[in-house]
């Protein structure tokens, strides 16, 4: 075997490694180096989102590093990780903080000129400017729209008036709230919600706030504002043996949460696309190194999903259950 033959064979591995992903391609003549930091793979979105980072990075003919907070709340810990990875420049920033501020002071360290692409959660634009880093694009879910979908399918659940609460995340977390006031809002005239209660994204924390709920007040329905938090629910509502007689909806359309929801434990998801905004969240960097112009906001696709299309969305998974608008495949081909 050439030399030569031998880099393009070892350039076409995809080695995992501890605390991290580095992917690579075949053709060592054209490789783009991206470098990611997302949220803790203990959460199986997160995790799914590390899928579509690497998987895209890969069919696309780039290299990516991938790091990951060890949870939810590690905002020291997930800012340490890109200020090492800022270190050795690379060609793109794919960032998923854990709250608005936490990545600011490492990506003030990013080459000048490096494209940064925001995904999912987003970056505090205003305080990113004011140490000189600016955003290229985000990508991510419109929150104050899916939880006016899920208020949309909490009224075909539950009766006019029904008392419902919701479950919120960590409390200042910008998604929970964009995604809770967008229920809320939506709520108005349609059933009462009488409850907002924070169990930072955790499942225990959720069953032990329903079970109380259950326990105190004559509640009808929950929305949680994340899946986790909704199978938690789900488990307290059994527990109460009330399955199926308060509703339960959850959001993001995790691979638990589909199944509760075909068992009816879940009267439905708001399905985000992790896999799919990890996809974006690359061809948006692909895209801008290749010389395109690139839209500053995306909204990545959302659908609700209920028992009539779980199985649909069960097959489909991780990829959107019905076909979306990619604005990058136009640039970058399909």
């Amino acid at each position: 075997m050439t030399r030569r033959l031998a880099a393009a064979c070892l350039l076409a591995v995809v080695v995992l490694g501890c605390g991290g992903t580095r992917g690579r391609v075949p053709d060592p003549r054209h490789v783009e180096d991206l470098t990611s930091v997302i949220k803790g793979l203990d959460n199986p979105f997160f995790a799914t989102m590390r899928d579509g980072l690497v998987a895209t990075a890969h069919r696309r003919g780039a290299s990516i590093t991938v790091r990951a907070a060890t949870g939810l709340q590690d905002t020291a810990g997930q800012a340490s990780k890109l200020e090492s990875l800022a270190s050795r420049p690379a060609g793109c920033y794919v960032v998923n903080p854990i709250d608005a501020t936490n990545l600011i002071q490492p990506l003030a360290h990013v080459r000048s000129g490096t494209p940064i692409v925001n995904i999912d959660s987003p970056v505090d634009t205003t305080a990113a400017k004011a140490v000189g880093v600016t955003i290229t694009s985000y990508i991510g879910t419109d929150n104050a729209a899916a939880g006016r979908l899920a208020a949309d399918a909490m009224a075909r659940f539950v009766a006019p008036a029904a008392r419902v609460a919701v479950i919120t995340g960590i409390p200042g977390d910008a998604t929970s709230g964009a995604r809770a006031k967008g229920f809320v809002t939506s709520a108005r005239g349609r059933f009462d919600v009488v409850e907002a209660i924070a169990a930072d994204f955790d499942r225990r924390r959720a069953r032990l706030a329903a079970a109380d709920l259950l326990r105190h007040a004559p509640v009808e329905g929950f929305f949680a504002v994340n899946d986790q938090m909704a199978l938690g629910i789900a488990d307290a509502v059994r527990a109460a043996g009330r399955t199926g007689k308060v509703a339960v909806i959850g959001m993001d359309g995790i691979r638990e949460a589909l199944a509760g929801v075909k068992r009816r434990d879940l009267s439905a998801t708001v399905a985000q696309y992790p896999y799919t905004i990890g996809q974006l969240g690359v061809e948006a960097c692909l895209a801008t190194l290749r010389g395109h112009a690139v839209p500053a906001t995306v909204d990545a696709p959302v659908k609700v999903i209920t028992a009539q299309n779980v199985e649909r969305a069960q097959a489909r998974f991780p990829h959107p259950v019905e076909a979306f608008d990619d604005p990058f495949a136009a640039l970058l081909g399909r």
